[in-house]
């Protein structure tokens, strides 16, 4: 009797003692779920790991690491035997089982759970553009931002460049005439007129004129080419999908199907929901079978457009960081947490419960949690911007614009100098004092160098 109690507070003292090494290696049981374990060779990685290994560190233990056979979680039969991870544990195949498991009242029952390790909730996947809000300014929408600046930088450079070619061409702008047709205002005014496929006169008769205002001819038809065709193709997305925002706004509408895994927690929760808005998607999803079998699946219907996938918020994340063309609802719900299962009584379980408490505490899973959830998409990124077009698309327009406007100058220039050239021969002077004093009369003197010019004459 005495050597009895004597083996029983042994076994006490090992058990209470958090950080004593056991001699007995923990099998652990997992499952391959990106990015809690991933295969890296005949390695495995990810966030299950490496809290194994802080875990193992903490309480002085040493463990094999092995994947479930039948790649489920567990869930229950209908004659009340386990499959996947949760069978395992329960028939003494592994001593923990580590991995995204939710923590529900059926596995509860079955065997011990720690303290939650992560937090999460039920939430939907989609594309982008299935799921924006509409534009009060939807007139705006089939450029983006930057192109419109673009575009306004444009017309005012091109309004100055056309006034600046009328007045240095001596066939738009002499200093003896009385009224001169391109003036500042009426540049602008004229190439409004051309935005709008409307003339207005009177029209540049020098060749640089001409050649600016064909250019911008140009770069307007094509601008408006571009702006209708893309707005008629976004109102032709627009009519085919609906905003989608919450799990009400799915419900309400069949034109994108949604489904979740099967024979998972995300489905066992609106099989047993009694709220109307989650009874009337489950009773949707099974008329239709528009479940999916894992998760990856999921992702890649909704990427590839008209479908939602329902799954737990905070691996629908790590697919938003992945891929920029989806986004996840905001909306929350059937909030759950992932957590550690062992045997019933295990004496595990309430070491396991501190040490994911010290880690928290300190930061550590938090840690984790960046380390494997990585952003590769912008912050703030525009979710229409995807459509609208940017500078880039259209840069070899503005390319031809600038080009253009350059030549009109040059050639505007080279009138201005030919008329120098022969003001000079007749006048006995410098070809670079006549060309001064042409430039002087058009943008400094105006009507006062013309006035000069004149008595000149007159008194030869």
């Amino acid at each position: 009797m005495e050597g009895y109690l004597a083996v029983c507070l042994c076994v006490t003292a090992l058990i209470s003692a958090p950080h004593t090494t056991r001699a007995k290696e923990l099998s652990i049981t997992t499952i391959k779920d990106d990015p809690y374990t991933m295969s890296r060779g005949s390695e495995l990685e990810g966030y299950c790991i490496d809290l194994i290994s802080k875990l193992s560190q903490k309480l002085g233990f040493t463990y094999k690491v092995h994947l479930v056979k039948d790649q489920r979680y567990g869930a229950r039969d209908a004659s009340g035997s386990w499959s996947g991870m949760i069978g395992e544990v329960m028939r003494g195949e592994a001593d923990l089982a580590v991995a995204p498991l939710t923590v529900t009242a059926t596995r509860e029952q079955a065997v011990d759970m720690t303290t939650p390790f992560m937090q999460t909730g039920l939430s939907f996947l989609l594309r982008k553009d299935m799921a924006h809000e509409e534009l009060n300014l939807g007139f705006l929408s089939p450029f983006s931002m930057e192109m419109w600046i673009g575009v306004l930088v444009a017309f005012l450079l091109t309004g100055i460049c056309v006034f600046l070619v009328a007045r240095i061409s001596p066939r738009e702008w002499e200093p003896e005439s009385e009224g001169q047709s391109f003036t500042l205002v009426h540049s602008f005014w004229y190439i409004t007129g051309a935005l709008t496929l409307q003339g207005a006169g009177p029209h540049p008769k020098s060749v640089s004129g001409r050649l600016v205002s064909a250019v911008w001819w140009v770069f307007a038809v094509l601008l408006l080419v571009f702006y209708f065709a893309n707005f008629s193709h976004m109102q032709h997305a627009d009519n085919k999908h609906v905003s989608i925002k919450n799990f009400e706004d799915l419900s309400h509408q069949d034109v994108i199907e949604y489904g979740t895994v099967e024979g998972g927690s995300s489905m066992s929760f609106f099989k047993n929901s009694n709220n109307p808005v989650f009874r009337r998607i489950y009773q949707h999803m099974e008329r239709g079978n528009t479940y999916v079998a894992t998760m990856e699946e999921g992702i890649t219907r909704a990427q590839e457009g008209n479908f939602a996938f329902i799954g737990e918020a905070v691996s629908l994340d790590l697919a938003t960081g992945r891929y920029c063309t989806l986004t996840r609802s905001e909306e929350l719900v059937a909030m759950r947490a992932y957590a550690i299962a062992a045997p019933v009584d295990s004496p595990l379980v309430k070491n396991l419960t501190v040490a994911i408490l010290q880690l928290s505490e300190g930061g550590e899973l938090t840690y984790l949690r960046d380390k494997w959830w990585p952003n590769n998409c912008r912050e703030g990124q525009d979710d229409h911007s995807a459509n609208a077009l940017g500078l880039q698309n259209l840069l070899g327009l503005f390319l031809l614009l600038g080009l253009g406007l350059a030549l009109g100058l040059l050639i505007a220039l080279l009138e201005l100098l030919s008329k120098a050239r022969s003001l000079a021969k007749d006048g006995k002077k410098s070809c670079c004092s006549a060309l001064s004093t042409e430039l002087a009369q058009r943008f400094r003197g105006g009507a006062e160098s013309a006035d000069q010019e004149i008595a000149d004459k007159s008194k030869a």
